[in-house]
């Protein structure tokens, strides 16, 4: 079943994040995301032609972020959005995170 197909399920915390082979294995499919924080986030770049494209943009990532109850960090300014996501509650990586990647590239049509 693709990403973008499920449903992030809410973290209660209590386990283990991903290891960094475990995240390696689904970076594939989120191939423009990359590891960070010692395989404890994944993060991706956008470029936009403006101020107005990028928050219209970090608005479509909130919507679809209040949809699956999972929140990444977001910085933007002129041009730019940088999305981090990673499960606070385990401190790294969960399938959620990489879910809601998928969903964010979905916006991009990617």
């Amino acid at each position: 079943m693709s990403l973008t197909a499920k449903t992030c399920t809410p973290c209660q915390g209590g386990i283990n994040p991903m290891t960094r082979e475990q995240a390696e294995a689904l970076l594939p499919q989120v191939p423009r995301w990359q590891l960070a924080d010692s395989a404890k986030r994944i993060v991706r770049n956008f470029e936009f032609d403006g101020f107005a494209q990028a928050l219209a943009f970090v608005n479509e990532i909130g919507r679809v972020a209040e949809e699956e109850g999972h929140h990444p960090d977001i910085k933007f300014g002129w041009g730019y959005v940088t999305v981090e996501i990673f499960t606070h509650k385990i401190g790294g990586l969960h399938e959620n995170d990489f879910i809601l990647a998928a969903k964010i590239d979905a916006l991009r049509g990617e």
